[in-house]
């Protein structure tokens, strides 16, 4: 990493994409590379004043603020931004846009973000190609071995307001899980509190534990195919791995899950063609974060995805 030297003061005037963030998030993004302890000390010391005056690290910007950001070093990447891969386009798994709300079908194996710089990750390669999006943030996130629908902000607005919506269950989402053996109800309620760790390589997990935060998951019977189950799977707290850890406690895994599964069966299920977890983030309802409007996306089950199910049942 290389650091440059931002020699003369910045003043920048809050637009749309801006307001109503916090001073400290919106510094985080905009000094990319400085350390957070660097731009809180800037803060606790009064280097960045807003309208002339000392800020603190939680108070909201308004539209029209003017922020002062001293000179500072800056990390740069070591290789060109230009270098980073990007994936085959995203624009065709659109499936829904307006000024405030970006829909897609996310494709499995690839994450939200990127990690590494050596590929871009989905809310990456959507600013690469929809450059006249002044503000773009995910509203939530799937896993990378995930697929399904991803709602992403096109204003600051529409983020805090999907973020109240999701936080109060006002967002129905609904998932289909192929679990591992006969699922015999047909529908079953199951609230089991989730607690997250780190594992001794830094891993993170979740572990179904009674001190942790509350979860509840419904699952519906879609069908049976072999020895599987296909649920459907409706979130009703937003927990992280929550389906995966839920089915996992009920002696149910979801087929090919790397992490909570059965480790054995999924390198057999790799010979008959489930390369993957399969999950898949099949419906999204609620309504507009703006207008009102009440809004309802599906997206089918992948090809690879149903291939496998066709296939267990031959």
């Amino acid at each position: 990493m290389q650091e440059t030297r931002k020699d003369a003061v910045t003043k920048v005037t809050i637009g749309d994409e801006a307001a109503g963030q916090r001073l400290d998030n919106y510094l985080f993004k905009r000094l990319k590379g400085v350390p957070k302890s660097r731009v809180y000390r800037m803060l606790r010391e009064g280097e960045v004043r807003v309208d002339g005056k000392r800020a603190k690290p939680e108070q909201r910007l308004d539209l029209g603020n003017e922020v002062r950001i001293p000179p500072v070093r800056v990390a740069e990447p070591d290789a060109p931004p230009g270098l980073a891969k990007i994936g085959k386009s995203l624009l065709g798994r659109v499936i829904y846009r307006d000024d405030a709300l970006l829909v897609i079908d996310k494709p499995a194996g690839q994450a939200v973000h990127g990690g590494s710089g050596v590929s871009l990750g989905i809310i990456e390669q959507l600013r690469r190609e929809l450059p006249e999006c002044r503000f773009m943030e995910l509203a939530h996130r799937l896993d990378k071995e995930t697929s399904g629908i991803l709602l992403v902000a096109l204003k600051r607005s529409a983020l805090v307001e999907l973020h109240r919506m999701l936080r109060e269950g006002e967002v129905r989402k609904t998932y289909l899980a192929l679990a591992v053996g006969h699922w015999r109800d047909q529908t079953r309620h199951v609230k089991l509190a989730l607690r997250k760790f780190h594992t001794d390589d830094g891993e993170r997990r979740v572990a179904v534990d009674e001190a942790g935060q509350h979860a509840h998951t419904i699952f519906s019977l879609v069908g049976h195919h072999g020895d599987f189950s296909l649920l459907e799977a409706e979130l009703k707290t937003g927990r992280t791995h929550q389906i995966r850890v839920h089915l996992a406690a009920l002696k149910h895994p979801i087929a090919g899950d790397d992490k909570y599964g059965d480790f054995e069966l999924n390198r057999a299920l790799k010979k008959q063609g489930l390369k993957r977890m399969f999950l898949h983030a099949a419906r999204i309802e609620l309504f507009h974060p703006l207008t009102g409007k009440r809004l309802e996306f599906a997206a089918p089950l992948p090809d690879d995805l149903q291939a496998f199910v066709n296939g267990l049942d031959r």
